[in-house]
């Protein structure tokens, strides 16, 4: 039986999505195996650098966390690698790409409350934990006065956590709770209006070498060209507007009959207040030149 050897972060999280991945791959190539391999990566060991550090790194903040599984595939450890594709750097280590975006999972982020509580209900003074800036900075626009507070552990230590009355409410992704396994989680997901998701939020990425065209023909199975379209329209506003360091950015795209709508969402380091802009891509084909135009409009709003 031939063997694939698949690389992966070791969070549950992780696991989790790789495995669904890998069990896809199996089901769609008889005979073949896809085998895990743990990767611990610098932001697993160290966490995340502070803005001033980020900005040196080549790849920014989030490189930080694919470093080692990129390494990896670039001396042939591992055959590919799944990532959740947020979580990818705007750019990939020369030499890789991305050979497949499976069908994407939700992409809203949703709040868990305690009892009662509904996103209308949120006032002045309640506790909403995130330890995202992106959604920090969204919570406070749309609820004045809101206590913000940082959000950390796997998603049973979150739930225990608002149980025991820590906080109010949380705001997690609707993917991550699926992919766990924790559907059952009674959750409000959010319109991308009030709370606009994270570029690629809910896509996973399988990444290979360039050169390796047999492990092409095989990943690319699962890529959904629907999935791609999208998420290289958010990841495209991504590199543009140079996000990789830990900036606040959002972006979601939605294909529509007269072509591919994508509204986004970005502050610079220091600022307490994000902006968005949108727009349509009529053309495809020049999704370059429109992402730069909407990463240069938000730049100046």
């Amino acid at each position: 039986m031939a063997t694939l050897k698949m690389g992966t972060r070791g969070s549950p999280l992780a696991l989790a999505q790789s495995a669904q991945a890998a069990r896809s791959i199996e089901s769609l190539h008889p005979g073949l195996s896809v085998e895990t391999v743990v990767i611990k990566t610098s932001g697993d060991l160290f966490g995340a650098p502070p803005p001033e550090v980020a900005k040196t790194l080549p790849q920014g903040a989030k490189g930080l966390w694919v470093k080692e599984i990129e390494q990896a595939l670039l001396d042939g450890a591992i055959d590919f690698a799944a990532h959740s594709a947020k979580d990818l750097p705007a750019l990939l280590a020369p030499g890789l790409c991305i050979s497949a975006y499976p069908e994407r999972e939700d992409p809203r982020d949703a709040m868990v409350a305690r009892d009662g509580l509904a996103w209308k209900g949120l006032k002045a003074g309640m506790k909403v934990a995130t330890s995202s800036l992106r959604r920090q900075l969204m919570i406070a626009a749309a609820v004045p006065g809101v206590e913000l507070l940082p959000l950390r552990g796997n998603v049973d230590t979150r739930l225990r956590k608002l149980k025991e009355g820590e906080f109010d409410a949380m705001i997690i992704a609707v993917a991550g709770l699926k992919r766990l396994g924790r559907g059952e989680v009674p959750c409000e997901p959010l319109d991308p209006s009030v709370m606009l998701p994270a570029p690629a939020q809910g896509s996973l990425a399988l990444e290979i070498r360039a050169d390796r065209k047999d492990v092409a023909k095989i990943v690319g199975s699962l890529d959904h060209p629907a999935t791609r379209l999208c998420v290289e329209f958010e990841r495209g506003f991504l590199a543009e507007i140079g996000g990789g360091c830990g900036a606040p950015v959002g972006a979601f795209a939605q294909a529509k009959p007269g072509g591919v709508f994508l509204e986004c969402f970005f502050a610079a380091e220091g600022e307490t207040a994000g902006r968005r802009v949108s727009g349509l891509c009529s053309e495809v084909s020049k999704k370059d030149e429109f992402v730069r135009t909407l990463a240069e409009k938000v730049k100046r709003a």
